[in-house]
């Protein structure tokens, strides 16, 4: 498994939360299936629409810090670099 830094958005895209993993498939299961309760619980934060892949995990952290300094329209402009429509990019799979 590579390691993984994500960013989540509800459904209306008002609210987004950047993270990292060792698994990205299974945490965004988890995370749409609000077995961790929490943030993304309480917002309905369970649409994946952007993700980047790293060999380590402390690559993926060290990333995952520098998208959470950046300012939401930053945020918002790395997703749309990816993915311009915001689709769920979750498969089930990746």
């Amino acid at each position: 498994m590579q390691a993984a830094t994500y960013i989540l958005a509800n459904r209306y895209r008002n609210v987004l939360y950047v993270g990292v993993t060792n698994n990205l498939a299974r945490r965004v299961y988890e995370h749409k299936q609000k077995l961790n309760h929490g943030f993304t619980s309480q917002y309905h934060v369970d649409q994946l629409v952007y993700y980047e892949l790293y060999p380590s995990i402390t690559d993926a952290i060290s990333r995952e810090k520098m998208i959470k300094k950046k300012s939401r329209r930053g945020k918002i402009k790395l997703i749309e670099s990816m993915n311009p429509n915001w689709q769920d990019l979750y498969t089930g799979s990746l």
